[in-house]
């Protein structure tokens, strides 16, 4: 077994037709069918069936193409290693946030991150759900709400989030400092779409407590929303940081009860991908980051001295 047959498997499994994987690899559609038979003849199993000009994977397949992938990973986490021996500093670092407030502290060690590693190339990415931009090796790191469990990945835990009702001040709930969870279904209310990662786990708490919650309006833009309520339009949801971060004095902030909405904001990383001394170095940023700035910013908006 060798690793070009691994490689043409695996863009075999990507395109599942012959004659365009043989175009895409630039080589001769019988050659790639010599390959392909020659590796299953190796393993003594079935790979693809093929009917007529169609292919699909066999569960022998996608064992092969799942242990596939995590040879070419261990394979270039070992270049990544070895390049580091030679010259730490250099390299590229990707990295996803949830949309919002976690964009907003991922930010805010850039400054100090380039300082320490300034010929690494850092971009950071603002996307609705990160997750699967991590488990698709296209992110190095992701800072996101903790995600449901998954053995492919690594959560490092940075702290708990509260999330509390956004209202204006002179919104008809505006004098109450508390409701009930059950209460934000007659709210009109301004959110994420469905998509959002906060959206999906917000709808799990609903279904679990027996409501539905209708949004007048919903962006992906999480200023826009805060601007729409500071018109008076509706109220939102939203994390402690972001309030405290954007409101001017506009806005009140309601604790929802019976149950509070409290998620745990995580980095999260593929297990198989080597996390180098940048990742290692920018991971370090934000706990001592998040450390020295949470617990103000949760006082503040508590109104603790």
């Amino acid at each position: 077994m060798e690793l070009r047959q691994l490689e043409h498997f695996m863009a075999l499994c990507e395109e599942m037709h012959f004659t365009k994987t043989a175009e895409k690899l630039r080589i001769g559609q019988p050659t790639l069918s010599y390959q392909m038979k020659a590796l299953e003849d190796e393993l003594g199993v079935r790979l693809f069936d093929r009917l007529g000009k169609k292919i699909g994977i066999t569960e022998s397949g996608k064992i092969l193409l799942e242990h596939s992938k995590m040879v070419f990973a261990n394979l270039e986490s070992a270049k990544e290693q070895i390049g580091e021996l030679q010259n730490v500093k250099r390299g590229k670092l990707v990295i996803g946030t949830l949309s919002g407030d976690l964009n907003h502290i991922a930010s805010a060690v850039l400054l100090e991150f380039h300082s320490l590693y300034p010929d690494v190339q850092i971009q950071i990415f603002s996307l609705d759900d990160v997750v699967e931009k991590v488990i698709q090796n296209e992110f190095d790191l992701a800072l996101t709400l903790m995600p449901g469990k998954d053995e492919r990945l690594t959560n490092i835990s940075l702290y708990e989030e509260e999330f509390f009702l956004a209202v204006r001040r002179d919104h008809v709930w505006s004098d109450r400092n508390a409701i009930d969870f059950k209460e934000i279904q007659h709210i009109p209310l301004i959110l994420n779409p469905k998509g959002h990662f906060f959206r999906q786990l917000l709808e799990a708490e609903c279904n679990a407590s027996g409501i539905q919650i209708r949004p007048i309006i919903e962006s992906t833009d999480s200023m826009s929303i805060l601007n729409l309520v500071k018109e008076g339009i509706g109220a939102t949801i939203i994390s402690n940081t972001l309030f405290s971060l954007e409101n001017k004095g506009e806005l009140k902030a309601i604790r929802i009860m019976n149950p509070a909405i409290i998620r745990e904001v995580t980095i999260v990383h593929h297990k198989q991908k080597h996390i180098g001394k940048a990742a290692k170095g920018f991971i370090d940023l934000l706990i001592s980051h998040v450390n020295r700035f949470n617990v103000g910013v949760y006082n503040h908006l508590l109104g603790i001295k």
